[in-house]
């Protein structure tokens, strides 16, 4: 049976942006720079949950 994986982020304090980023660079590297159709799926996910985060980021550097 196959799932399909949300779009929706739940906002999050467990992780920085800092921390998501780096996530989003380890897929990068891991695929070679070419994403599979599940990598592209995880790249969105990761891209939404760093936007989530990122004006709580900058709201900490002030």
């Amino acid at each position: 049976m196959l799932h399909g994986m949300s779009t929706t982020v739940e906002p999050s304090s467990e992780r920085s942006a800092a921390e998501v980023n780096e996530e989003i660079r380890a897929l990068w590297l891991r695929s070679g720079g070419t994403l599979s159709v599940e990598q592209r799926e995880e790249y969105q996910r990761l891209v939404q949950e760093w936007a989530s985060v990122l004006p709580q980021a900058a709201a900490e550097a002030a």
